[in-house]
């Protein structure tokens, strides 16, 4: 019931954005067009990121990541093709890691604080931002997290295995996840049992070479094969230009790596937070140094600055994994709490069925679960999720309506450059480009010429370029509340194209990418 209602809240929160025209074509609108080209069988090209960016037409997504794991969603696009499906699957993956935290955490601390745990989880900002953020193929990683977790403190080894591969076809650099979790079984294998140690240590320097391997050659290997750059996401010039020199200027400047680690202030406000959900319990675990690897990732990257924050979706790739440790630190702390203690908190002859299991008490990490999930609930009104408490969130305003007649006055099937906010809502019956400040001469154009959108720094920015199309051979077609549609038939589109072949000269230079 816990992982349906989680389900139905995740689906119904990023529906309705998606409905009120609160999605975006970057990344909505690119994820959609590679997985409706995996349903059809063919290539995952996105047209809209290949041409915004200046890769061409034919830019496959394994190009920009390694994920391959999406091409699991296609069957679903054989039911409905268009973005509404990915929000949907998004949100019942993220509903299905429940059952294996439940599990562990029932091992480990008892029922009741199973499922405190798990509506801490749910409730948890990282899950929530990257539910109101379009789709991402983060949606994968908390389900496969917990299954591999649980599943080896089970003592099940290979289908922990298996989950772990699962996680290298998730992107390039989850091979760190796993690389960080065989550091961990490394760490504890002393305290396995005695037949299952050296298993346990050869597991996990398996997973420590083979996350790092995995994630170098899919960074240099298997996305330059289908066309990317294994430097396009090089954010570390600080250290040195080769991933080499960087790792020397670490180990040598170890203080300066440090204070790079945490400053500015954001970077350490985002751990601190990522810690403060679970009461710095992950912190009792040696299972935290899994995390170690993608946030040092992060932190330590100077060319991309969004992924310092707690926006988006970045610290859902982490949550699992510190919710896991926060349960074995709260398992570790139990083990140690004083029986008169124990005993103070709930008399044994008293104490209620989920604080004990097999008689021993759990009254200490249960509370510290209930102390967690009290402070998710607390928290929701003025979360992301507080909007789905207010009646107008499930209205639909003007400027809703505008837009969606705007949508209307569309045919289907034509090649059309929308607003970002526009193109989520054309893309599962046209093909969607990026309205961007470089014409493109679609036959058709959506923009909006009050609104603020990616990748436009003012509205007049976008107004401007609606103007530059309309003394180009564009007629407007619809026009109400700043939402404005035009068209240009395809003689005159011949003429133009022949006149300014693309990639065509960008109207602004300081486009706010």
């Amino acid at each position: 019931m816990l992982t349906a209602a989680a389900a139905v809240v995740y689906c119904l929160d990023s529906l309705i954005l998606f409905r009120r025209f609160l999605a975006s074509t970057f990344d909505l609108v690119i994820f959609d067009q590679g997985v409706s080209g995996y349903a059809r069988l063919a290539a995952p090209v996105s047209l809209a990121r290949g041409i915004s960016d200046g890769q061409g037409a034919h830019f496959v997504l394994l190009a920009d990541h390694w994920s391959p794991v999406l091409a699991l969603l296609a069957p679903l696009y054989w039911i409905h093709d268009g973005p509404g499906t990915l929000l949907i699957a998004q949100g019942v993956l993220f509903a299905l890691a429940i059952p294996p935290l439940w599990i562990y955490t029932r091992r480990r601390i008892g029922p009741g604080a199973a499922y405190f745990t798990c509506v801490a989880y749910a409730l948890s900002l990282p899950v929530m931002e990257a539910v109101i953020f379009d789709f991402h193929e983060v949606a994968f990683v908390p389900v496969l997290t917990a299954v591999m977790v649980e599943r080896f403190d089970a003592g099940r080894r290979w289908p922990g295995i298996l989950a772990a591969v699962a996680l290298l076809l998730v992107k390039e650099d989850m091979g760190l996840l796993v690389a960080g979790f065989g550091g961990y079984l490394l760490l504890t294998c002393r305290r396995a049992e005695v037949t299952g140690r050296r298993a346990r240590a050869w597991t996990g320097a398996g997973f420590v070479i083979g996350g790092v391997a995995a994630t170098w050659i899919a960074t240099h290997v298997l996305i330059p094969a289908f066309g990317g750059s294994a430097t396009f996401y090089w954010a570390y010039g600080q250290f040195g230009p080769t991933l080499g020199s960087a790792l020397l200027n670490v180990i040598t400047h170890p203080w300066h790596a440090l204070h790079v680690f945490v400053t500015p202030g954001v970077k350490a406000r985002t751990m601190i937070g990522l810690l403060a959900m679970f009461a710095f319990l992950p912190l009792a675990s040696p299972m935290v140094i899994a995390v170690l690897p993608l946030l040092a990732e992060r932190m330590l990257a100077s060319g991309y600055p969004l992924w310092w924050q707690a926006k988006f979706q970045y610290d859902a790739f982490l949550v699992m994994m510190l919710c896991c440790a926060a349960v074995d630190g709260a398992a570790r702390l139990q083990k140690h709490w004083p029986a008169r203690w124990d005993h103070w908190l709930a008399y044994p002859h008293r104490r209620p069925a989920w604080l004990r299991r097999d008689g021993a008490p759990y009254a200490l990490a249960t509370l510290w679960a209930a102390g967690i999930c009290a402070a998710a609930l607390v928290y929701v009104p003025s979360s992301p999720f507080g909007q789905l408490l207010h009646p107008n969130f499930y209205g639909v305003n003007a400027r809703m309506q505008a837009a969606a007649a705007a949508v209307a006055h569309v045919p289907a099937g034509v090649e059309v450059e929308a607003a970002n906010n526009i193109g989520p809502r054309l893309s599962g019956r046209d093909t969607v480009l990026l309205l961007d400040g470089t014409p493109r001469w679609a036959p058709w154009v959506v923009g909006d010429s009050t609104g603020l959108d990616f990748p436009f720094c003012t509205p007049s920015q976008q107004a401007q370029e609606l103007a530059y199309l309309r003394a180009h051979g564009y007629t407007q077609v619809f026009a109400a509340d700043g939402y404005v549609v035009l068209h240009r038939p395809a003689d005159a589109r011949t003429a133009q194209a022949l006149a300014h072949p693309l990639p065509a000269a960008r109207l602004h230079t300081n486009i706010c990418y």
